[in-house]
């Protein structure tokens, strides 16, 4: 019988994956925003993080280290953070950077200022 999380208790997937994993997702996004990488860097780094993530649940909890299925459900719920992450800091520093070019609009979005 096929499991997303065969051997993993709620806790420890609450902890590793969901504290631990997802705040080195925010703090990834961040730092790739605050530095101008482009978003496929972002990309790149979540992929490894989700690699990491799988060998903690490994080397602490005897979980299985190649279990595909885990690590990409692990993987994409960091990238929605990093992402999350990335555009909430994106969106600070159009709007910080070029207050003469850009207004917020919302979290997540910044538009062209209306000339007056």
């Amino acid at each position: 019988m096929w499991e997303l999380y065969a051997t993993e208790t709620i806790l420890q997937i609450l902890m590793v994956t969901g504290a631990l994993g997802g705040g080195a997702a925010w703090l990834t996004g961040r730092a790739i925003a605050q530095t101008w990488r482009p978003y496929w860097h972002l990309v790149l780094y979540i992929a490894l993080l989700g690699a990491g993530v799988r060998f903690v649940h490994f080397a602490l909890f005897e979980a299985d280290l190649l279990a595909l299925a885990s690590y990409l459900v692990d993987t994409l719920f960091f990238l929605v953070v990093g992402s999350l992450a990335f555009r909430v800091t994106r969106t600070a520093q159009m709007v910080t950077q070029y207050p003469w070019l850009y207004e917020r609009v919302g979290p997540l979005n910044w538009r062209d200022r209306a000339t007056k």
